[in-house]
């Protein structure tokens, strides 16, 4: 080949790859989904002053997604969190790194589908009306997108597409114009009823406004797609979380001063409510329609997530071979099916008097079981860059940020609640009787020496 069509060939490649402003744009949505859905509700149970926890949130998250984009140029091997652990920790570290995020991803799921209930509820009152009825509700809408899944990855992928969008329109539109109904009087009355400290308020919702931002681990999957990686995979992951961030708190500073406080601590669709309050009730029902299709829709990806999540361990022989089996469309259809009946027990598990105290519970148990993950993960970054021979100035930057994130993950666990980090140590000591039975599988058997 010659020199000049090699570089037509290397211009053709590069055309076909994402610039920064386009990474930066999928990492921000890839956050976004459905996280910000029901949020405005539960964070209007501590009042506006909660809204200080987005800031300690902020920063945190933008320390972790950093680190992850580091370790992301340093490991390239399949299986994300629990390839960088397992180069600090060996398969013991990537085993109990896949089986807390596998989890949190189900718990995850569970609290999806409980914001889609929320909402549906303002079309079928009856969805809500009781414990039971909601938890049925949401076993059914678990179950309706698990098989919809079996369809293959093409259906889900386009599906997602679509379906994101019914978040980011409202919680977009209300970030900017919202702030004509904006009134000050409102936002006041909603500050601080429960007559927190300044600090009380800043940890109030750690757990809650972390819940919106979990996902920023995939961000530097798509490194070999980028132009340039060691350049624009960091950026983007910081322009990316910082993006989110501000949509983040302007939506949620925003709906505090045009919806009182009582109505919207009570609210099963909170932004619905403040489209409804800002124009009128059949604008709300808009928006709640396009609630329910961003939360169905974040839901179906995250289960065939989940599945080949599964799927990926089984074929590192961390869990049983039953969840490597495919359809004829590539869906891991018993693995699916197993998750079904695990999500349907944490909906069982998890029943609350009201649905917002179902949803707190959830995303509490989620956060816990995804930041260990992260802490564990983001260490293995110390041991990635000596291996690397990074230069010194290099190797305490990102050292110094990824210990900001991981100190700001084990707030994140404390301020979780101790029932959350009761279930969380539950499920890991759990974790380490189940690597005990298939370490052998990655143990080398030590010779037999015979003596005379």
């Amino acid at each position: 080949m010659t020199e000049h069509s090699l570089n037509v060939a290397m211009e053709a490649a590069s055309k076909k790859k994402m610039n920064l402003v386009q990474l930066t744009f999928i990492v921000a949505v890839n956050m976004m989904g459905s996280g910000i859905i029901m949020l405005p509700a539960n964070m209007a149970q501590v009042g506006a002053i909660s809204l200080l926890s987005w800031l300690v949130t902020a920063v945190g998250s933008m320390a972790i997604a950093y680190g992850f984009a580091q370790a992301g140029l340093f490991n390239q091997r399949p299986g994300g969190m629990s390839a960088y652990a397992e180069d600090a920790y060996g398969k013991p570290g990537y085993f109990l790194v896949f089986l807390l995020y596998f989890l949190s991803l189900a718990v995850g799921n569970v609290a999806i589908g409980i914001s889609a209930v929320g909402y549906l509820a303002g079309f079928f009152p009856w969805l809500t009306s009781t414990p039971i009825a909601t938890c049925v509700s949401l076993i059914i809408l678990l179950w309706l997108t698990t098989v919809a899944n079996f369809g293959g990855p093409r259906v889900t992928g386009r599906i997602g597409s679509i379906t994101v969008w019914g978040v980011i329109l409202p919680v977009g539109l209300l970030c900017i114009i919202g702030w004509a109904w904006f009134s000050s009087e409102v936002f006041a009355a909603a500050w601080n009823p429960n007559g927190l400290t300044l600090v009380q308020g800043m940890g109030s919702s750690i757990s809650l406004t972390l819940w919106a931002f979990l996902g920023m681990e995939s961000a530097a999957q798509n490194s070999d797609a980028v132009e340039n990686p060691k350049r624009d995979v960091p950026l983007a992951c910081l322009f990316g979380t910082l993006g989110a961030a501000i949509i983040y708190i302007l939506s949620t500073t925003v709906i505090q001063g045009i919806v009182p406080n009582a109505e919207l601590a009570a609210s099963t669709g909170p932004f619905a409510l403040a489209f409804a309050t800002m124009f009128n009730p059949a604008i709300g029902s808009v928006v709640m329609a396009l609630a329910v299709l961003a939360c169905v829709g974040s839901l179906l990806g995250w289960q065939f997530t989940i599945a080949q999540t599964a799927r990926a361990a089984a074929d590192e022989r961390m869990f049983p071979s039953l969840f490597s089996r495919v359809n004829e469309m590539g869906a891991p259809v018993t693995g699916m099916i197993v998750m079904g009946v695990v999500q349907s027990l944490l909906a069982l598990m998890t029943i609350s008097p009201t649905l917002n105290e179902q949803f707190a519970a959830l995303v509490n148990l989620a956060v816990v079981t995804n930041v260990l993950p992260y802490i564990i993960s983001l260490s293995a970054l110390f041991v990635m860059m000596r291996a690397a021979g990074v230069s010194e100035s290099k190797f305490r930057l990102n050292s110094s940020i990824a210990i900001v994130g991981m100190l700001y993950s084990v707030f994140a666990i404390y301020a979780s609640g101790k029932d959350a980090v009761l279930g969380g140590m539950l499920v890991t000591g759990i974790a380490f009787i189940i690597y005990g039975l298939i370490a052998p599988r990655f143990t080398p058997r030590p010779g037999i020496v015979r003596t005379a």
